[in-house]
């Protein structure tokens, strides 16, 4: 059994939050380079190129990439082989994510109670999912979700008579009602499968997969591809002035699910679509 001190978790988060916030991922920063040559009007490539230009400054200033700095969602993979030791691990997490806001200068987005809506100051309690694999490692992901393309994500219970072009049009249709305000260019997971709460979670997950990826399995490999020319047939384009890239990527991911039905999640995440993950 090997023993992890909760105040090392502590300093992971601390750093994961800081480094999420400030360094865009390395798959998105390449992708915007493909889509600034795919664009074919002035404006579209302008938008592209402003967004290229604030990564580099972010990342050389250590500045926030958007000032929206998100709600702390922390993936927290734990090995069955590890004990955490010297405190609660909730407690550690929340720690490192009311350090990271604070030392580095990040906006404090997170209200206490949805309808009171009195600020808690340092960016906590966050939203976090424990999963326990095997092994004697604890991988953390931090993933500061802005609410700019949060508040356009969806959840639908589709009966399976609907089939794929059932799921199909609700992605789609999601996205284009999400129009501008979402922050486009977008990267959209998808989930698919399992209940109305596991599909949700498998499309945020779905947006850690990086750009270059593909589902494994070749059908919806295949879908990812449709679903990817459908959204940007839809000439929202860049920061919703028109243009040939809506999306830069969509990720599906699957559940097994009960015979009477078809639950399916749209995440959509905006430019800035943030991760930065860590392992003790």
């Amino acid at each position: 059994m090997r023993e992890i001190p909760s105040d090392k978790i502590t300093e992971l988060v601390e750093k994961l939050c800081i480094d999420a916030n400030i360094n865009l991922r390395g798959d998105i920063a390449r992708s915007f380079e493909g889509a600034y040559n795919r664009e074919k009007t002035d404006t579209a490539k302008s938008i592209i190129g402003q967004l290229i230009e604030n990564a580099k400054i972010a990342r050389e200033e250590k500045i926030p990439v958007c000032q929206d700095t998100g709600m702390a969602v922390i993936f927290a993979e734990i090995g069955q082989d590890v004990h955490i030791t010297g405190g609660d691990l909730a407690a550690a997490i929340n720690e490192g994510v009311r350090r990271g806001y604070r030392n580095g200068y990040l906006r404090k987005s997170v209200v206490a109670d949805p309808i009171e809506r009195i600020n808690t100051a340092d960016n906590t309690p966050a939203v976090i999912y424990f999963s326990i694999v095997p092994g004697n490692e604890v991988k953390i992901t931090a993933a500061p979700k802005g609410f700019g393309s949060e508040n356009k994500s969806a959840v639908k219970m589709l009966i399976p008579s609907d089939g794929i072009e059932g799921v199909k049009k609700f992605v789609t249709d999601t996205v284009r009602l999400a129009g501008s305000d979402a922050c486009p260019p977008l990267i959209v997971g998808v989930g698919v499968g399992g209940t109305m709460d596991y599909a949700a979670l498998l499309a945020k997950q779905a947006l850690k997969r990086e750009i270059e990826s593909r589902n494994e399995n070749p059908f919806w490999a295949e879908t990812e591809l449709e679903l990817l020319r459908d959204i940007n047939s839809l000439n929202i384009g860049p920061a919703g002035f028109g243009g040939e890239t809506t999306a830069l990527k969509v990720n599906i991911e699957t559940y097994p699910t009960h015979i009477a039905a078809l639950p399916v999640a749209v995440n959509i995440g905006c430019h800035a679509t943030r991760h930065s993950q860590g392992v003790l």
